[in-house]
């Protein structure tokens, strides 16, 4: 049934098929009755004309005939119930006196011609043929017809059409419902789905959807994906932070319930102990704020990159940063901003720690984003590359750091269908390699990240 919600999409299609159907049936009940009148017109005027001839033919043959064939009472003007004028040099005959003075100024044309007399409420068909005799009489015959009993026919048919034309409307107006009604039917079953959904019966969306619905059903199951990424890694995030903690909380505790007193070394434990417990929440909740590839963020990857490498050349001011690559500052990636950030920050943040005097980052974009980042330190040997990345890992306690960073990396890398590499680079240090796809998620429109 057709709501009156004017925001309703059936609503709308109905009044714009209706429109449509009811302007289609208007024009062609208009033409119907134009071309009827022409086609009534042209016919009419056929049968004059071809009276005409006959007429001259006879004239031809009987020239002293002429005015009693012509008078209204002969039985020629009684039997086509015709109107006839004819000018013979300067004599006048007629079939119909009263018509006389209105037809006259008509001979005075020299073109054979169908022409219209309209007097007061009489409309009259007159078909003028002007002719020669044989004996170099010139003349001009004008034969006619009332139009007016016709128009009235035409009329009375013109209205039963348009009577026809309105049931056919209200046939096309009931068929255009129906359609609209059926083409509608796979939103009222996604509207169906979706309500299982968020009631718990139902996982994902199947349908059997137009061709232009499988961009929104697409769309929705990803996102749902992604929302049972993000809930399992909450959980695991939780479980993880519970083992983390609880060894360097129990520790802690036990020493501050003890009886022995708190000296700086054990001071100095304590501290190492809520430190580590600190940075186990800040990685935790780095982790939490992964966006992941579905939520229509995208980053300007250029001057993001230009921006950090302006920073961590600030931080350590005895290492020189260097970007090279295209510089096209509108090309994006499908990564959320912070995450970018965080992604191209572990790595740069990690080479500044290691490296001697160089870190160079180079970026290009084709189909996928390449990332490489590379120091002149002391690098890592070849057994100890595949470790990289690994929880907790740190292959030198002589620098600050938990072996968090590279893990983070890996995850976020992961989460946006990247991968991240590690070896030896060029300048002798590490070189990290990481590749993100650049393809646009269908139906997400990208947006320039503050």
């Amino acid at each position: 049934m057709l709501h009156a919600d004017r925001r309703s999409l059936r609503f709308r299609l109905f009044i714009w098929l209706g429109g449509v159907a009811l302007i289609a049936v208007v024009i062609t009940w208009l033409l119907h009755g134009i071309l009827l009148s022409d086609l009534a017109r042209n016919f009419l005027g056929d049968r004059l004309r071809q009276e005409a001839h006959y007429t001259l033919q006879r004239l031809h043959q009987e020239q002293a005939q002429v005015k009693p064939w012509l008078d209204s009472a002969s039985m020629t003007s009684q039997m086509f119930h015709h109107l006839y004028v004819l000018r013979l040099d300067d004599s006048l005959s007629t079939s119909h006196p009263g018509w006389l003075t209105t037809l006259t100024p008509y001979l005075e044309g020299m073109d054979d011609t169908l022409l219209e007399v309209r007097e007061q409420e009489q409309h009259l068909l007159l078909y003028r043929e002007v002719f020669a005799l044989e004996d170099g009489t010139t003349g001009t015959l004008l034969i006619g017809e009332d139009f007016a009993e016709v128009e009235a026919g035409l009329a009375t048919l013109h209205w039963w059409v348009g009577g026809i034309a309105g049931l056919v409307l209200l046939l096309l107006i009931t068929l255009n419902l129906v359609a609209v009604n059926a083409g509608l039917l796979p939103l009222a079953r996604l509207q169906r789905q979706l309500d299982e959904l968020r009631g718990g019966h139902r996982e994902r969306l199947h349908l059997d959807t137009p061709s232009e619905l499988d961009g929104l059903v697409g769309q929705l199951n990803r996102f749902m994906d992604e929302q049972d990424k993000r809930l399992k890694r909450s959980r695991d995030a939780v479980a993880n932070l519970s083992h983390a903690l609880k060894t360097p909380l129990a520790a802690v505790t036990q020493v501050l319930r003890g009886s022995r007193p708190i000296d700086a070394e054990r001071r100095l434990k304590l501290l190492t102990r809520l430190e580590d417990v600190q940075s186990q929440l800040d990685a935790e909740l780095r982790r939490s704020r992964i966006a992941g590839p579905y939520t229509g963020q995208f980053t300007c990857i250029r001057p993001e990159a230009e921006r950090l490498i302006e920073m961590f050349g600030a931080l350590y001011p005895d290492t020189r940063f260097h970007l090279d690559g295209p510089r096209d500052d509108k090309a994006m990636v499908n990564v959320e901003r912070q995450d970018f950030t965080e992604m191209l920050g572990i790595v740069l943040d990690n080479a500044g720690k290691w490296a001697r005097c160089h870190v160079h980052c180079h970026l290009s974009v084709t189909t996928a984003l390449l990332l490489v980042i590379e120091d002149d330190g002391p690098g890592v040997a070849e057994e100890n590359l595949a470790h990289l990345g690994r929880r907790g890992v740190r292959l030198d306690e002589g620098r600050p750091g938990h072996g968090l960073g590279l893990s983070i990396l890996g995850q976020l890398v992961e989460q946006y269908g990247g991968r991240v590499a590690f070896a030896t680079g060029r300048m002798g240090g590490l070189a990290v390699t990481i590749v993100l796809p650049t393809s646009k998620v269908p139906g997400i429109i990208p947006s320039h990240s503050d």
